[in-house]
């Protein structure tokens, strides 16, 4: 059975999605850019470098990429971290999880200087083992580098993991890495059809922790 569980966390353990979305609004207004919430909140997921690129072809490495990147930062863990709450049954999932004598290594998109406070706001960061973020990867999501980096650190193949995301960018960075995925709902935004590449879709945490004999955690793989 798979020894290793990989995780995201925005909107997958955490209900941030919308969060950062708001950040990125609010930053980009900052440098003078009028951009649509609308337009924003279908990028979380991928990374920031990939988010500016599409929303205003801006290259995260200029100049105004880094004071986007910056404020946006800032903007989000100043405003919005505080008030993040997990999804639901993120961290009774997780103990199941570790239990069970599965590794749980995080493979996000966030900047490493984020990701405890994420994990923090999710009421997980006592139950993980290893993370990999942006600053582990060359290529940010959905290019499969991030897993490939929690890979490595947990120590497992391809074959013996399983990753836990909300995006089609978590699937699509998953499948290129050779590793299945299960995705929940509550990421938002998303309808199943654009979620059909996991092998399953739950509503959230608690879904599958409540279904959790009928899971590919516990039929096989």
């Amino acid at each position: 059975m798979y020894r290793a569980v990989l995780l995201d966390i925005d909107g997958t353990l955490v209900d941030s999605n919308d969060a950062h979305a708001h950040a990125w609004v609010k930053a980009f207004a900052m440098q003078g850019r009028h951009v649509e919430f609308s337009r924003v909140r279908p990028l979380i997921g991928k990374g920031g470098d990939k988010l500016l690129a599409e929303i205003a072809g801006i290259d995260v490495e200029s100049d105004e990429g880094k004071r986007l990147s910056d404020e946006r930062r800032e903007i989000f863990q100043r405003e919005f971290l505080p008030n993040l709450q997990p999804t639901r049954g993120a961290r009774r999932l997780l103990e199941r999880l570790r239990d069970d004598g599965r590794i749980l290594a995080i493979a996000t998109s966030a900047q490493e200087a984020e990701v405890q406070g994420l994990l923090r706001a999710a009421h997980v960061d006592d139950l993980i083992h290893t993370a990999s973020s942006s600053d582990d990867a060359e290529e940010s999501k959905p290019d499969p580098d991030i897993v490939h980096a929690a890979l490595g650190k947990a120590g497992c193949d391809a074959a013996d993991s399983i990753m836990l995301g909300d995006t089609p960018y978590d699937i699509e960075a998953a499948s290129r890495a050779g590793v299945v995925s299960i995705v929940f709902r509550c990421g938002g935004w998303w309808p199943d059809e654009k979620l059909a590449g996991a092998v399953s879709i739950y509503d959230d945490p608690e879904d599958l922790l409540q279904n959790y004999r009928h899971s590919r955690f516990t039929i096989g793989q």
